[in-house]
């Protein structure tokens, strides 16, 4: 039995002006100087998809990145495939680099700035990863010395290449790159949590390298934060890299166990972004929503635009917010096989580049929060999250857990709730630093 209940989506967004600021300067910002936050899209060429590299042509993504900039959107979320760049692990490719930052300069040209995920890694259920990790050449790509070296090179170069690019806000290491080292993917490369911690610092030690004082950062699935024993813990997605990474997703059974009107469902980025919030040693750490999106069945077509505002609004309700980058700009090509078939209708644009409803209501809020924009007050009322700093068993915090339906029962009651760690719950600085006066268990919520 569910104790979610279900509540229609009818969020307000802020209401006082200020402009929007340069990626860098958000990280330093306290709550109460907040500045607008960064809208922008994860790039899916309408043409080959991420296949593009292969044949790429700037006037097909000149088009697709004036489509883009159309909605009013400031920036995209760019994916190198690590196989056609670094074929060899001594041979990063001079010419893919060279089309790399082409792109990044034609997004310049049109106001949009770029990040770029370098080791791809996974995207849409494909895996690609070069030969000289895979099969006969089977390394580790966590652990194995030769391995980690060459992806350190891989990505100091692709920041080196765009360091001097004024539109390039920084590099993530990869797409949800915790998804190779355990269940349940078919073979993974299995490590433990210091292990994943270890990989994590050489790898954005060697972006920082490359481009020095860029946002560079790491991200991961959500098994990171709802998976017991996964090696990627919450602590690494908050306190490793320059911004917290969100990836939220409603077909990881929210949207299965509560439905689609529910409170659940309309509220999972935000749940995710405050969740975050208690492993972060910074009180205003910038929590970036990296990627969301409005997955069919589970988002039907007609309530697209429903979900894509009611999502955006109640992110928009969280402190220290970077951004929102939603999944994705085109819709995958029905000429390419095999995706499953959610993934070939998550466009905010179609292939022939028109947007749909998701992208024109987007573009609707970007314009209201441009014109009107108020930081959100401090979350008053921290929930207590009762898991240890190594944290093993996290699966309360996920759909069906005690602490995931509290959470979302005090949202239904109209609450604004954080999450805070068990040991930080009696740290008074702690508290006031992030402007928390109310401190609940669990079980007070039932009480």
């Amino acid at each position: 039995m569910t104790v979610v209940p279900p509540r229609p989506p009818s969020p307000q967004l802020p209401t006082t002006h200020t402009e929007p600021t340069h990626p860098q300067s958000a990280h330093s910002q306290s709550a109460h100087s907040q500045p607008a936050p960064r809208f922008g899209v994860n790039y899916t060429p309408s043409v080959g998809w991420f296949h593009h590299w292969l044949d790429f042509d700037l006037d097909e993504v000149r088009a697709d990145l004036d489509s883009i900039a159309g909605l009013g959107l400031d920036h995209v979320r760019v994916f190198p495939l690590w196989p056609v760049f670094q074929p060899n692990r001594t041979l990063i490719r001079p010419r893919a680099v060279e089309q790399l930052v082409a792109l990044a300069d034609a997004a310049g040209e049109r106001g949009l700035d770029v990040n770029v995920d370098g080791l791809q890694g996974h995207l849409s259920s494909f895996d690609f990863q070069p030969a000289w990790v895979s099969t006969w050449h089977r390394r580790n790509m966590f652990t194995d010395p030769d391995v980690v070296a060459g992806e350190a090179e891989y990505l100091r170069t692709l920041a080196s290449a765009l360091a001097d690019r004024p539109n390039f806000i920084g590099m993530t290491l990869g797409n949800e790159t915790n998804q190779f080292s355990g269940d349940p993917h078919p073979d993974p490369d299995r490590i433990t949590p210091a292990q994943a911690a270890a990989w994590l610092d050489r790898l954005l030690a060697a972006c920082e390298e490359g481009a020095p004082g860029k946002l560079h950062l790491h991200c991961s699935y959500d098994a990171a934060w709802y998976l017991d024993d996964h090696p990627f813990t919450p602590g690494h997605a908050a306190r490793q890299g320059a911004a917290t990474a969100i990836h939220s997703w409603v077909f990881n059974g929210t949207q299965q166990r509560y439905g689609t009107d529910s409170t659940a469902v309309a509220h999972h980025a935000e749940y995710m972004i405050e969740l975050s919030k208690a492993w972060a040693t910074e009180a205003h750490r910038p929590v970036w929503l990296q990627e969301v999106g409005a997955p069919q069945p589970h988002i039907p077509a007609d309530k697209a635009a429903d979900f894509t505002r009611a999502t955006v609004a109640n992110a928009l309700d969280c402190p220290d917010l970077w951004g929102v980058t939603w999944w994705c700009s085109h819709d995958v090509s029905k000429d390419l096989a095999d995706f499953p078939e959610l993934e070939y209708r998550l466009g905010l644009l179609t292939n022939s580049r028109e947007p749909k409803p998701a992208g024109l209501e987007l573009a609707k809020i970007v314009g209201e929060v441009r014109e009107h924009w108020a930081p959100p007050a401090p979350r008053a009322v921290g929930l207590v999250v009762d898991l240890p700093e190594e944290v093993t068993a996290r699966a309360t915090c996920g759909p069906g857990g005690r602490y995931y339906e509290a959470f979302m029962h005090l949202l239904a009651e109209g609450a604004r709730p954080t999450a805070v760690l068990a040991g930080l719950a009696g740290d008074k600085n702690h508290l006031t630093a992030r402007g928390i006066t109310e401190v609940l268990a669990v079980e007070d919520v039932w009480s």
